[in-house]
């Protein structure tokens, strides 16, 4: 081979490399300007998102109706239909492609009067204490009933006590929230087994009736109602059982240590009736390129009887409408499948969840996304998520499309409990975080109310939630 057909060989071989070189380069660019232009793209879509729910959103308004016009929701009571009634309308002015109610048997429980109760250090000398009826409850007999008290910090006392010292008495279940615990919903989960569970257990030992501190980490005067059971106990044996607020909690406590020998008497006529018809409201915005993968969004329509369930979960409830009102508003058209689901009984029964799930089962049809909002409408800090690895690191790419929001808490764990029966494999679970502070400082009690709604952090949520939809409808799940 000649020195000249060497040189050309070797010239050929560099300009192949070169272009090579150059081809590289230039994949390398424009897989980097594509990658930007989505992240351009996806950035502007939640600045309009944000800007609409905030310049022009409704779902303040609307909650200051369901609080204020309705009020208390409870399963199986006239508010509760005339949400449901309310709902419906309201979805069909959005111009959604499809609204329907779900119907579901739910349980019906009613408080009846105030319930009274009083600490007797002598007789005729008493102090009042405020109390409510938990949920599900049985009533007092006629006239009330006054009995000894027995403090403990939580069930597993019983068992060292012994029928001996519980027989005849009132057990007072005292274990307060943990303080210390930053994440409040690890606080409410370490004490909530004491009004759960609380009467059942104590009624084994012989009690004739619990009274339980409030799932609240503020000193006030405001008892907190919530969900009991009693298990299999027959219906002669059931006792009654009432949260007493904070500050009577500390209260009793202290004159128990005073006097051990003081009564306690307690009058409530709470009452459960036969299960009614109920429903669950659905709206639909059918999806644009895959109609049969469906997303959902929703909070529970439901809520205690003592407030107007403006926290919980009125704000689910309205943030949920509302994401389908922004994509609308601005024009946007989901490629899924997109409904919002407002859950009927998840305070008392969680029969809406379940009945929603067990439809869409037997439909056969894909859910694919899931997100619920019931811990209060206050500031979003982000999401937890109940999902695989290759899920959550997606969501974990778009942390800095959220920055901007102050939106920073991404994390496993549990998601909401409507939409907790929807899960199989493939499906990604969420759950709104908002900061969980103040959050106990209202659930189930009296005060949950329009006035302690912020609108600008109601607003905040509505396009977090509705930002996170679209990201996963974008991108789809893994």
């Amino acid at each position: 081979m000649s020195e000249a057909t060497t040189h050309k060989i070797n010239t050929s071989n560099i300009i192949t490399l070169m272009s090579k070189k150059i081809i590289f380069i230039l994949l390398v660019w424009s897989t980097h300007c594509f990658a930007q232009n989505k992240v351009q793209q996806d950035s502007t879509m939640l600045k309009k998102l944000y800007d609409t729910s905030l310049l022009n959103g409704k779902s303040y308004t609307w909650l200051d109706y369901l609080s204020n016009q309705i009020g208390g929701r409870l399963s199986g009571s006239v508010n509760a239909q005339k949400a449901v009634e309310w709902a419906e309308k309201e979805l069909n002015t959005l111009g959604l492609d499809k609204v329907w109610l779900q119907s579901v048997m739910v349980p019906k429980w009613t408080r009846g009067v105030t319930e009274f109760a009083y600490i007797e250090t002598e007789p005729g000398r008493t102090t009042n204490v405020p109390i409510c009826a938990l949920g599900g409850s049985v009533p007092t007999p006629i006239g009330g009933i006054k009995a000894s008290v027995v403090e403990v910090k939580g069930i597993e006392d019983l068992r060292k006590l012994g029928s001996d010292q519980i027989t005849g008495k009132i057990v007072f279940f005292n274990r307060p929230m943990q303080a210390d615990l930053i994440e409040t919903f690890k606080a409410y989960g370490g004490c909530v087994d004491q009004r759960y569970s609380g009467a059942a257990e104590a009624a084994n030992f012989g009690a004739v009736g619990v009274i339980v501190r409030s799932m609240n980490l503020r000193l006030d005067d405001y008892p907190h109602t919530g969900a009991m059971s009693y298990g299999n106990l027959p219906d002669a044996d059931k006792i009654p059982a009432a949260a007493i607020s904070t500050n009577g909690a500390d209260l009793l406590s202290s004159m128990l240590t005073l006097n051990p020998d003081i009564k306690f008497h307690i009058n409530m006529n709470c009452r459960t009736w036969k299960d009614v018809e109920s429903f669950n409201v659905i709206g639909e915005i059918t999806g644009s390129e895959l109609p049969n993968e469906y997303m959902v969004v929703g909070g529970h329509l439901d809520s205690w009887d003592l407030g107007d369930g403006a926290h919980d979960d009125g704000a689910g409830v309205v943030q949920s409408m509302e994401v389908l009102r922004l994509f609308k508003e601005i024009g946007y058209a989901p490629k899924r499948s997109l409904r919002v689901v407002l859950f009927m009984n998840e305070e008392n029964g969680l029969r809406g969840g379940k009945k929603y799930a067990a439809v869409a089962k037997s439909k056969g049809e894909n859910h694919v996304f899931a997100l619920e909002s019931d811990s209060g409408g206050f500031t979003p800090r982000g999401f937890s998520f109940d999902c695989d690895d290759a899920n959550f690191e997606q969501v974990k790419s778009w942390t800095t499309l959220f920055e901007p929001y102050l939106i920073h808490y991404f994390a496993k764990g549990g998601s909401g409990a409507d939409i907790g029966p929807l899960k199989k494999e493939g499906i990604v679970l969420a759950g709104l975080r908002p900061d969980s502070q103040r959050y106990f400082d209202y659930h189930h009690a009296k005060n949950d109310t329009f006035d302690a709604i912020n609108k600008r952090e109601l607003e905040l949520g509505a396009a977090t939630m509705a930002s996170l939809v679209y990201l996963f409808d974008r991108y789809g799940v893994k």
